[in-house]
């Protein structure tokens, strides 16, 4: 059984991180330093916990991930350029801290093999803080989350390569059986959609990410969390994927907060440790001016290059694997693998109060940024035209869906749906459906979407509170004329909504039942009170 210090002291650190506007996870991480000073250790029943929780994390990328993401270069190009010179410069600026003697007797022994090793480890930056931070706001779909993500595959992929070759043994020949995975696909996919949406599914979910996923793929000497991550990505373009990943959320996210605990718990770090490790993070900034620069040779608006750059700016827990498999052969002394702790936690902490202002910082610092041609820039990164549309839903999840069709076919009128999600808008497009790609929380989406006089209607159908409010600002700075409508899913954020000037709320779940309410008094023939009084 889990230990319940642990629980508490997680709850507490995650209620004041938000109760300083941080995110949880910074709470977490300072819970599990806070447990390590009081003496605790990690346990054999956390560490399963948290291995479980960055597997199903993988699993649920590879559910939401288009396979075509990693084949654009400036997923692929960015990743492979950064790789290289992020280590080459890590490895220059510990040479120079050697040199100077600022490096606390830690690098004085430090030879061939372990600086281009620290500089390896310290050029990744973490999969599963930034998934986590992306899935919080609903940006994992967005231009700059995709492109974020899909660098984190990229050095995944590397760090297979490296595990590989540090361990000196090859995959085993069976590994070439796992090709048998693609014609199994479908069979998968059926079998999916026969389950429905209870705890079947969830079930199967596990079972394919720990059992078919990580399990066979570690039995074949693959990396399993590569493994978890492939499966998902076979089911991504089955409909019923987003609702598998949907469904599993919240058990991810709960196992996840065992890894954050772990981070903290890895060992006791002294003065010198936390000295060497501060000095680490002061760098930082340099190997995020790295991604800046490789982005900014791609045709990418400056938006998406710097918010990704914003997201990719931390150490990864990849670091501790590194480090340990350098302790294990004798190319590192073991008080690293506490520094490199030390350092992947406070950058995590650093970026999530950084990230948490990532929309101001660009509107900052937007005006010193080159200005990109906009007919250079990749199409979906391209200026929006409304055309004859009439009304503008943005958001085409089933609510935003239910709203355009009825619009179309009960008022006649012409519309226009925006969503952030490729995949999304490539499918509903091939249903009919007129439909654009663009991200509402953009603040460049609003100066990109050329908003016609016709337009009546803006229906704001987007899943997260946040964007609808982001949203809502940015059409009545821009002085719409129009009616606005949006939905939200809780009672109390029904009042910042109207404040802000919506025409209508509309509460799912309150609105949901007054509707079946009354369809089933109508079908039941039974008068309304004010009909009756009428």
């Amino acid at each position: 059984m889990i230990d319940p210090a642990f629980l508490l002291a997680a709850f507490v650190g995650g209620f004041v991180a938000m109760g300083l506007r941080l995110p949880p996870l910074v709470g977490f991480l300072v819970a599990g330093f806070a447990l390590n000073m009081l003496g605790y250790d990690k346990t054999p029943l956390l560490e399963t916990l948290s291995g479980i929780g960055v597997t199903l994390l993988l699993f649920t990328i590879g559910l939401k991930l288009d396979v075509r993401t990693l084949l654009r270069q400036d997923v692929w190009g960015s990743a492979s350029l950064h790789m290289m010179a992020s280590t080459l410069l890590m490895v220059a600026l510990l040479s120079l801290i050697k040199w100077m003697g600022l490096g606390l007797g830690l690098l004085d022994s430090a030879g061939w093999q372990t600086l281009p090793l620290l500089g390896f480890a310290l050029s990744f930056s973490s999969t599963v803080f930034v998934v986590k931070i992306l899935d919080k706001r609903s940006e994992s779909q967005t231009a700059y989350g995709r492109l974020a993500i899909g660098v984190l595959i990229m050095q995944d992929i590397f760090a297979v390569f490296f595990l590989t070759a540090s361990t000196g043994e090859l995959p085993s020949p069976w590994a070439l059986g796992l090709v048998l995975m693609i014609p199994l696909a479908p069979a998968l996919r059926v079998l999916l959609d026969r389950l429905g949406h209870g705890e079947m599914q969830i079930l199967f979910g596990m079972l394919l990410a720990l059992v078919l996923g990580y399990s066979l793929f570690e039995s074949v000497g693959v990396k399993g969390d590569l493994g978890a991550l492939i499966i998902g990505l076979l089911l991504a373009p089955h409909p019923a994927a987003q609702t598998l990943s949907r469904s599993m959320f919240n058990l991810k996210e709960l196992l996840l907060v065992g890894f954050f605990l772990n981070l903290g718990l890895t060992a006791m770090p002294n003065w010198t440790h936390l000295s060497m490790a501060l000095m680490l993070v002061v760098v930082l900034p340099l190997k995020s001016l790295l991604y800046q620069l490789i982005f900014l040779r791609f045709p990418m608006r400056n938006r998406t290059s710097l918010l990704a750059t914003l997201s990719l700016s931390n150490y990864s827990e990849f670091g501790l694997i590194v480090g340990s498999i350098a302790v294990a052969s004798g190319w590192l002394d073991d008080q690293w693998l506490v520094i490199l702790s030390l350092a992947v936690a406070i950058s995590f902490a650093a970026s999530a109060i950084l990230n948490n202002y990532s929309e101001a910082l660009y509107r900052r610092i937007a005006p010193r940024l080159p200005r990109r041609d906009p007919q250079r820039l990749a199409p979906r990164d391209r200026p929006i035209e409304v055309g004859d549309a009439e009304a503008v839903v943005l958001g085409m999840g089933r609510i935003g869906r239910s709203v355009y069709r009825r619009l179309q076919k009960e008022y006649g009128l012409r519309i226009l749906g925006i969503d952030s999600n490729p995949n999304t808008v490539e499918t509903l497009g091939k249903r009919g459906f007129n439909i654009v790609e663009g991200d509402a929380v953009d603040s460049d989406f609003w100066d990109k979407l050329l908003m016609s006089h016709g337009v009546k209607i803006v229906v704001l159908a987007m899943p997260h509170h946040a964007g609808n409010l982001f949203a809502l600002k940015q059409l009545k700075s821009r002085a719409f004329r129009g009616s606005i409508t949006a939905i939200v899913e809780y009672p109390e954020e029904i009042e910042p909504i109207m404040a802000l000037g919506a025409n209508a709320v509309f509460h799912v779940y309150d609105e949901a039942g007054r509707a079946l309410a009354d369809s089933a008094a109508e079908e039941a023939g039974v008068e309304s009170m004010r009909d009756q009084l009428g």
